[in-house]
């Protein structure tokens, strides 16, 4: 099963999808008001602390997160060299100048996207689609329509990568496969964008077929809830974010973004 479908079942597995989404949020924009490393470690390190209780192998978590370290990573070389200037230069070259400043930036655009994407993937690598539509539509109450919608196309996902092996198997079979790598690689674009328009119209006839169209007030099969659960867990997350922040600011490291940027 991909990584985009399978859902991982441990003890976070319980909270409701609304109060990840929430989770989620308030670490984002937390972290996003500000450059500084001391709010990211400290969300960070209490992040990791809770990894244990969402119930990923170590090898799942490293094949989720690998592409957000790489993104991380990327960020914080790139300001190295080209970030904002301030304090002792330890190396210059053209327009590469790497101070105390860019330094400092770089190791808090490193930790910050590192705790903001992790939690991300971990909270979410534990939410099945029905779960979430359910929740949409019933604490947030969003229009059926547009929950029913969305579920259905998240269904798909799973099969890109089959309709991919599936198609290069047909086109080598036809004698398509051994063109030039960027022609073949935009052949089968194309012919993933048909079968993908193709099959989403075919789906939205059955849907409405079915009365999944319809404006009137719609009923759930799985009714979705808050439990007390829920309330500890938001509880948490602003527990832990207020704690980040604070120790920012009384720390001195507290950089509000408008004022680097």
């Amino acid at each position: 099963m991909s990584l985009t479908t399978s859902v991982v079942r441990g003890p976070m597995a319980r909270i409701n999808p609304v109060t990840k989404l929430f989770a989620a949020l308030v670490i984002s924009v937390a972290l996003v008001l500000s450059i500084d490393w001391v709010s990211a470690s400290v969300a960070l390190a209490a992040e990791l602390l809770l990894l244990p209780w969402s119930g990923l192998s170590a090898r799942s978590l490293a094949l989720r997160c690998t592409p957000i370290v790489v993104a991380a990573v990327l960020g914080a070389v790139t300001i190295t060299l080209y970030g904002r200037s301030w304090g002792e230069t330890y190396f210059s070259w053209a327009f590469i100048t790497i101070t105390d400043g860019s330094l400092t930036l770089a190791l808090a655009t490193l930790l910050r996207v590192l705790a903001i994407g992790i939690p991300a993937v971990v909270l979410f690598a534990t939410v099945d689609p029905t779960d979430l539509a359910d929740a949409l539509g019933q604490i947030l109450h969003l229009p059926a329509r547009f929950v029913i919608g969305a579920l259905a196309g998240m269904r798909l996902i799973g099969l890109f990568l089959d309709d991919w092996k599936a198609m290069g198997y047909a086109r080598r079979a036809r004698g398509l496969g051994d063109g030039h790598l960027l022609a073949r690689f935009w052949g089968m674009v194309k012919a993933l964008f048909v079968l993908s328009v193709r099959r989403g119209d075919t789906m939205a006839t059955a849907m409405e077929a079915r009365g999944f169209g319809g404006r009137g007030p719609r009923t759930w099969a799985r009714p979705s809830r808050l439990h007390a659960a829920d309330a500890v867990f938001a509880a948490g997350t602003v527990l832990v974010t207020g704690c980040a922040v604070a120790a920012a600011v009384f720390s001195g490291t507290w950089n509000f973004i408008g004022a680097v940027l």
